[in-house]
């Protein structure tokens, strides 16, 4: 039995429907079983370990996606708790590019280094998943494509090796079912190095219209989040990522999924023709 956690989110669906067409037994944890993507479907919460004990049980292996935010390290190590205390023998976990990297609490790099570490002390056999920004985070951007407006531009030209979550779940799906990945930490990336305004013009591509970048002040932007109600630790963690990419960018890439898959990383132009539906 696999067990994913974050089910219903975009890698952990989509790691849920892989193995299941693998014919593989999937227990999909969630907090709202209506959402489930599939297999077994169980009821649990990181801040109940009651539950978690319950999601564990009988589970061989487990993909670890424990939601973003400041009790990111409580739900990592409630996680791998009830995960020893089942004995499961592999975890997966998502973590994030460059993690280790700083150790600034503001800076997403530091907020996966302690699940990392437990999971490497816990005995059970591991990987890593580090993969760049997600082509699907353009999806935040539908509204204002579909109303002609300006798209939000906060990282001027810097550059990072944006990657199609399907490769992430591909990879997960293929350190969860072998051990030839084990106690290996993989950098996840695409194939190319984008801005905003190269992917937008991607975007203007593939849909065939014209479409425009609006850049706005991270100062401005983190005001506006703030006001919204936004959590002041994520704000801050997301001003940290967008200065870092405005000022030097992430221009990295890497052959991992190749190694992994044995194909190329898709490209964030194929991403975009699948997924056209959801800007027109």
């Amino acid at each position: 039995m696999i067990l994913i956690t974050g089910a219903t989110g975009t890698i952990g669906s989509q790691t849920a429907r892989l193995l299941i067409e693998r014919g593989e037994a999937v227990r999909s944890m969630t907090r709202d079983l209506s959402r489930s993507p599939g297999g077994e479907a169980v009821q649990a919460d990181f801040e109940d370990p009651r539950s978690l004990r319950r999601a564990f049980e009988g589970v061989s292996a487990a993909l670890l996606l424990t939601g973003f935010g400041g009790r990111l390290k409580e739900h990592d190590q409630a996680m791998i708790e009830a995960a020893v205390a089942a004995g499961v023998k592999k975890v997966v976990k998502l973590s994030a590019i460059g993690t280790g990297g700083t150790d600034d609490p503001d800076d997403v790099r530091s907020w996966h280094v302690p699940g990392e570490e437990a999971i490497k002390a816990s005995g059970m056999s591991w990987t890593m998943l580090r993969p760049a920004g997600f082509a699907s985070n353009s999806l935040g951007w539908a509204e204002a494509v579909r109303s002609g407006g300006p798209i939000p531009n906060f990282t001027g030209d810097g550059v990072q090796p944006i990657i199609d979550p399907r490769d992430i779940a591909a990879v997960a799906v293929a350190a969860l079912t072998t051990s030839a990945h084990d106690s290996r930490t993989y950098d996840l990336t695409g194939p190319d190095l984008l801005s905003v305004p190269a992917q937008v013009a991607i975007l203007a591509k593939v849909l065939a219209r014209p479409l425009e970048t609006v850049e706005i002040p991270i100062e401005a932007a983190k005001e506006q989040m703030l006001a919204s109600g936004a959590d002041p630790s994520l704000v801050t963690v997301a001003a940290t990522g967008w200065t870092m990419l405005k000022e030097v960018g992430w221009p990295q890439l890497s052959d991992d999924v190749q190694s992994v898959l044995g194909r190329p990383a898709t490209s964030y132009e194929s991403w975009v023709q699948d997924h056209r539906a959801a800007f027109s």
